[in-house]
């Protein structure tokens, strides 16, 4: 997928060249901001860019390209511009919920390094600086989440002026839906790792399901797909065939994110071993493993959940009895069941060949990744 990887490189450097306006604006504030900034360029440097490649994808389904190559030369399509600022904003925006993420689950990492709240709170010590290191931690992470979310408007709003007014109106309201539904999703999971005891077992797969499609599903495939065919300028029939795909796509994504949290490779995926499992993630795999599990094991899993002092034997044992109890096998069942769902969706879609076949090829990408 050339095309994807020439995407990515013009991303980057849409992002590389707005965090260097945004230092100088910073700088021209004052010097001590210097740290804020580069944390906003740690998190918006590399990444596997899924958000702004199913924008792209989404707008060139419903768009086209007279090129063979757009991206030969960048301005091949008028609009090519714009739907790269686009989900560069997108990835921005992903930025910013990274930063209140780490904060929310109190993880100390991200992609192999302190996450920002524990670079701030190393900042404080190393500079003996008077309160709490972990109160300026969370205190200055939380106001560069802001920032950034603030940042992935202001490059919005510069894509949108690069598109027909109608699609701009129309990108702009699948991106303000995102920002409410994946806020809404955040919350109904923090809530779900506390309030989960107080709700009758049967419901607890459907919850953890819901927390899925709202937090990450629709997030992270489905509504960029939307942002991008609107502003593509898409028919109904074609933004709602991009939402058939992508909502199960989505779905499959994060069960996958959910196996890797507690079976992951901590080398590959940047995290430790059995980090969810600390956090106390209340995912659809710990859901079906306690509608399988025996009274005893299951009461040991609920005391053991979410300790964040969770030793490597422990976890080892917690990932023994995932497995043993045939929760995984179910995971991985439900992540081809979805996958079938999103392929078959784009078999008879209004969307153009191109984009369908690319739209396949990273299904398969964002299903079967290590991290």
């Amino acid at each position: 997928m050339a095309e994807s990887t020439r995407l990515v490189d013009l991303i980057q450097l849409r992002i590389d060249e707005f965090l260097s306006a945004r230092r100088a604006e910073l700088a021209g504030i004052s010097d001590e901001l210097n740290p804020v900034m580069d944390l906003a360029a740690n998190y918006l440097s590399g990444g596997k860019r899924f958000r702004g490649l199913f924008c792209y994808w989404g707008w060139q389904a419903v768009a086209g390209s007279a090129s063979p190559d757009p991206f030969a030369v960048e301005d091949a399509s008028a609009e090519l511009p714009g739907i790269v600022l686009a989900a560069s904003a997108l990835e921005v925006f992903h930025a910013a919920a990274l930063v209140h993420d780490d904060i929310m689950d109190n993880s100390d990492t991200r992609r192999g390094s302190p996450a920002a709240h524990k670079q701030f709170e190393t900042i404080h010590r190393d500079s003996r600086w008077t309160g709490s290191a972990d109160a300026f931690g969370r205190s200055a992470a939380l106001l560069l989440g802001d920032l950034l979310l603030g940042w992935s408007d202001d490059l919005f709003d510069a894509a949108g002026g690069l598109v027909p007014r109608e699609a701009e109106l129309a990108g702009r309201a699948e991106f303000a839906r995102m920002r409410t539904e994946v806020s809404a999703g955040q919350y109904l999971d923090i809530l779900e790792e506390n309030a989960w005891v107080s709700h009758p077992d049967s419901t607890a797969l459907a919850r953890a399901h819901r927390v899925i499609v709202y937090k990450s599903a629709k997030y992270t495939i489905e509504a960029p797909l939307a942002i991008g065919a609107s502003l593509g300028g898409g028919s109904t029939a074609q933004v709602e065939s991009l939402r058939a795909f992508g909502l199960p796509l989505g779905v499959a994504y994060q069960l996958r994110d959910d196996l890797l949290g507690v079976f992951g490779d901590p080398a590959v995926t940047g995290k430790p071993a059995g980090d969810d499992l600390r956090e106390g993630k209340r995912t659809v795999l710990i859901a079906l493993a306690r509608q399988r599990l025996s009274a005893s094991t299951r009461e040991l899993l609920d005391e053991l959940l979410g300790d964040p002092q969770l030793d490597d034997e422990q976890v080892a044992m917690i990932r023994s009895a995932l497995r043993e109890c045939g929760a995984v096998d179910e995971v991985e069942r439900i992540i081809a069941h979805n996958v079938d769902l999103a392929t078959r969706a784009l078999a008879d879609a209004p969307l153009s060949a191109g984009a369908r076949s690319s739209l396949h090829d990273l299904a398969i990408t964002v299903t079967r990744r290590a991290s």
